[in-house]
């Protein structure tokens, strides 16, 4: 049965309908819920469900935003799956970064089913599941490239591919609907620095086969052409070497990207250097991509921090954190004086390895600042190449695999649309073409794909420990509370008889400076003053009804004599 669209096919195909009437098909229907990824960058995961089985693809967190103040990190709302943990088949993990494995820890709590993914892909899920004590409680299986394996009434097939990390995979999965190919986060780079290229051949093989949907990375999809091949990156790094021959050089680059930190090592070993790894998880991720084979550090080349000192500047090199400015990582300690082991000297050269993400400009901007005024020379020019797929890229994919719909996924709404567009330039019917949002249930067969359902979905803050107990009331006081500073009322009644014993005092923070402003304050004393005792004149008992009335005046006259609106935290003592 070819399901796949032919050059010469005059026939003319269903369309992937929008209207709320869900059409009458006898066919096999399989849905697919994205509860993340959609809308943003980050916090990948999309559910695949028949009958009574789901598998979950990917299962990632997204870092906070500017306005999430205090918040580590967002995971996934999976209430959904919770309600169904008993179909949860398993979770399938296309490669190991955080946006596509950062939450398993915490999920993984809820849903305990068996997690599957490629050799590095695990070994970076198991640091993880060490951290939270979960080794003993999960499943893990190591699939190999070329791989299938049975979940339910799915047969799941890891394919290789090219990213800015070593082992991704797309999945095709086979369903009683059709083939449904997963991209997973992907680049084609036909000279990889590890292993081999993306597996064309077999995308070309399921095209000719048929493919249902495909659902493809946008994440580069406005950009113009190809991908550079990551080894171009190599070639900056030996020229960058070759011209310092006299400078200590610190390179910062994503902890990921293995194949990244490989060329900097054998640029090191080449031009005599020995490096040091910084970074909790640069060390991390260096130390198990090792262990398994991903990286290759020739004897003695790798030396611990303490030793740095018995080494002159121009014969080390630092890996390190902190190319997205990061205030704790290690770049941005070294840069602010505040690293224990490294400062910053007037010779030596900085490489920043990355491309600002979206919304990190600013904190970039004031490391490389700080860097500069400590005399340090910085270089950014062409030491990054992306690991997504560019338009000339998903076109071919598209044209290999020949999907009937085609699905984006992976990126803001504006990487969603330009995906889209694509998929229509080489001939996908733009009503076979559909755009989800996050909690969308959509209905996928030969004869239609559409939106049938929404399901709850969203994100869940991580602070601390707490998960999920910060939502928008905590963080909208938080804000509240940076924004304009908060004023504290104290004041002390007797118990019976509701006299005014002491007070009312008021403790500000953030308000105003309590030295310069103590006429403001003493007004304001004499404000609550005055409000406590028509409360208690006209024998008013409720003390929510005098801390409103304290709220409320206070509020008013600081408003009209200074145009500002603090937190007011009214609090009533009583003694006996």
């Amino acid at each position: 049965m070819k399901t796949g669209k032919q050059k010469n096919q005059t026939i003319e195909k269903p369309a992937a309908r929008t209207e709320e009437k869900i059409p009458q098909s006898n066919l096999p229907k399989v849905r697919i819920i994205p509860l993340g990824g959609l809308e943003q960058i980050g916090m990948n995961i999309t559910a695949f469900e028949y009958d009574d089985t789901i598998v979950v693809v990917d299962c990632g967190l997204a870092f906070p935003t500017d306005d999430m103040l205090g918040i580590d990190l967002v995971i996934p709302d999976v209430t959904y799956l919770e309600k169904n943990i008993d179909r949860v088949k398993g979770f399938v993990i296309t490669h190991g970064h955080e946006d596509h494995i950062g939450a398993l820890p915490y999920i993984l709590q809820k849903i305990n089913v068996p997690v599957y993914g490629t050799k590095l892909t695990i070994g970076l899920i198991e640091n993880k599941l060490k951290e939270h004590n979960l080794m003993k409680n999960t499943k893990r299986k190591v699939i190999k490239h070329g791989q299938s394996i049975n979940l339910g009434c799915f047969r799941i097939e890891f394919i290789k591919t090219n990213h800015s990390i070593a082992d991704s995979a797309a999945l095709a999965i086979f369903t009683p609907a059709g083939v449904i190919v997963h991209t997973g986060d992907f680049k084609v780079d036909y000279t990889p620095v590890f292993g081999d290229s993306f597996d064309l051949q077999r995308f070309a093989e399921l095209g000719k086969k048929g493919v249902l949907a495909l659902l493809s990375d946008s994440t580069n999809a406005i950009r113009p052409g190809f991908t550079a091949s990551e080894r171009t990156v190599g070639k900056t790094f030996d020229a960058i070497f070759a011209e310092h021959k006299t400078n200590r050089i610190i390179v910062a680059t994503f902890a990921s990207n293995v194949d990244r930190v490989q060329q900097i090592i054998s640029s090191a070993y080449k031009y005599g250097r020995k490096v040091v790894v910084e970074g909790r998880s640069m060390v991390n991720v260096i130390g198990t991509a090792s262990e398994l084979g991903y990286i290759n550090i020739p004897d003695g080349t790798l030396i611990d921090i303490d030793q740095l000192k018995n080494y002159p500047d121009e014969q080390t090199v630092l890996i390190t954190t902190g190319s997205q400015g990061e205030s704790m990582a290690a770049l941005s300690r070294m840069a602010s004086n505040l690293h224990r082991k490294v400062s910053i000297k007037p010779n030596d050269v900085v490489i920043l390895s990355s491309t600002p993400i979206p919304g990190n400009e600013k904190a970039v901007s004031k490391v490389i600042n700080e860097l500069s005024m400590k005399g340090a020379e910085v270089i950014t020019q062409d030491t990054h190449v992306s690991g997504h797929a560019c338009q000339e890229e998903l076109k071919l994919i598209y044209s290999l695999l020949h999907p009937r719909y085609a699905i984006p996924v992976h990126g803001e709404y504006r990487h969603l649309v330009a995906n889209r567009a694509i998929a229509e330039s080489i001939g996908i019917p733009k009503e076979n073409t559909l755009i989800m949002s996050s909690g969308d249930v959509i209905e996928v067969c030969e004869d239609y794909c559409m939106k049938v359902d929404h399901v709850q979905a969203g994100g869940i803050l991580v602070d601390g420990l707490g998960v999920g107990d910060v939502g928008n009331i905590v963080l909208r006081d938080r804000q509240n509370l940076a924004q304009n500073g908060i004023i504290i009322v104290v004041l002390t009644l007797e118990k019976y008889s509701n006299q005014l014993l002491a007070g009312p005092d008021i403790v500000t923070r953030g308000f105003v400076y309590v030295r310069e402003s103590e006429d403001l304050l003493d007004e304001a004393k004499c404000v609550v003053d005055d409000a406590v005792n028509d409360c208690l004149e006209r024998r008013v008992n409720d003390w929510s009804k005098i801390k409103n009335v304290i709220r409320d005046s206070l509020s008013d006259f600081l408003w009209k004599r200074m145009k500002r609106n603090p937190m007011i935290l009214p609090i009533i003592m009583e003694v006996e």
